[in-house]
């Protein structure tokens, strides 16, 4: 019999019993899901185990790499320094950064790299995985490309170089490196057991990644197309993230490591208005950007429809219906990591696994827990 561990408020003990049973057939073998609702993480269980020969079990303190969550918590850092003054999100980005305005990009705004519109998803010239963990070089390199297209017309996901886009904004506007900023600016001040990489006195407790039956991304794109370019480029093999070269880089767009409570925990600060754990991050203010709709229609990259706004996802969004409309923002990361603020309901969600399902940006089980809660919500 699989047990869970943890608390769970027993309005929500249907979605404790979905992880028991998704443990149980083998489809999860370890995972953590959070629910903090005012303030209060009314679920935070975990469960399964932390390896794929289930010989150790996932733990309180287990962290995983989560992938695309990692970009929620890079573009709260953002936020955090337009909420300071520091940055406006309607500025060129080159005025933060001069050497960004080569080739033809000068009309790129600091909104544009928030909600990927920028032109920019990806690099120009040939990478290998191991190339983009040198994170100074290959952020130069996108400095001086041109835009793949017109900016702000259309989303196209900087699936792997928006944390390099960003945390060189960060760099150059706080004087502090990305990892820095996370560490002292929001984990650190939270509490909060998250960093972008993983430092190496932790990887005791990471849970590595079991990529699902296929190696890399292999479908058949368009060659040239945006989405061929910004997704083979480097072909990503999600068996890298367990090697040390991964987590001692600092890849501000998916090598975030934490679980599920870490997660709702830094994020629940845009579901209650800004402040969470006593500590304010956030005004409403600089909430409200998050809602100013960048794009919406069939991403370049994802080839799926997505409602954009500043540093997130919106509802309705096509590609995620079961997500509830309102003044509701997410994302998620490759093989199913999801994080949404649920401002409506003041309601944070989180849920972070090691063995990927099918999808870019959410999973079948992502779906199911988060159909799940939100039942369990309105009952």
């Amino acid at each position: 019999m699989t047990e869970i561990h943890g608390t769970c408020d027993p309005k929500f003990h249907g979605v404790r019993a979905l992880l028991e049973k998704y443990i149980e057939s083998g489809e999860e073998i370890g995972a953590s899901i959070t629910i903090d609702i005012d303030g209060k993480e009314v679920v935070d269980i975990w469960g399964g185990y932390a390896d794929e020969n289930r010989t150790n079990p996932w733990e309180e303190n287990t962290i995983v790499n989560v992938f695309s969550c990692t970009k929620t918590i890079t573009s709260l850092a953002v936020l955090i320094l337009v909420d300071r003054g520091l940055i406006d999100v309607n500025e060129h980005v080159s005025h933060y950064w001069p050497e960004f305005e080569q080739n033809g990009k000068h009309d790129v705004l600091v909104r544009h790299l928030l909600g990927h519109t920028s032109g920019i998803s990806g690099w120009e010239e040939p990478l290998s995985t191991e190339d983009m963990y040198d994170v100074e070089k290959t952020t130069a390199m996108l400095a001086r490309q041109a835009p793949w297209w017109t900016p702000g017309t259309a989303s196209g996901y900087q699936a792997l170089c928006s944390g390099h886009l960003l945390g060189e904004l960060i760099k150059r506007v706080s004087g502090k490196s990305l990892r820095e900023f996370v560490d002292t600016e929001i984990a650190g001040v939270l509490d909060a057991d998250f960093q972008i990489g993983a430092a190496e006195q932790t990887w005791d407790r990471i849970s590595p990644i079991i990529p699902p039956d296929f190696t890399g991304i292999t479908p058949e794109f368009e060659e040239g197309s945006v989405q061929a370019k910004t997704l083979l480029n480097p072909p990503l093999d999600p068996n890298s993230v367990n090697t040390g070269p991964w987590r001692q880089a600092e890849l501000g767009a998916v090598n975030g490591h934490g679980n599920s409570r870490s997660l709702a925990r830094i994020l629940s600060a845009i579901t209650l208005g800004g402040s969470t754990r006593g500590k304010k991050l956030l005004s409403e203010e600089t909430i409200k950007l998050i809602f100013q709709e960048q794009s919406a229609g069939k991403d370049l990259v994802l080839g799926l429809p997505f409602r954009l706004g500043i540093g997130y996802g919106l509802t309705p969004s096509p590609a995620l219906p079961w997500i509830p409309e309102g003044n509701v923002c997410f994302w998620g990361g490759w093989g199913g990591s999801t994080i949404i603020m649920d401002l409506d309901k003041r309601m944070t969600i989180a849920y972070a696994m090691n063995k990927m399902g099918g999808g870019l940006v959410s999973s079948d089980r992502a779906e199911a827990y988060g159909r799940a809660i939100y039942e369990a919500f309105e009952k």
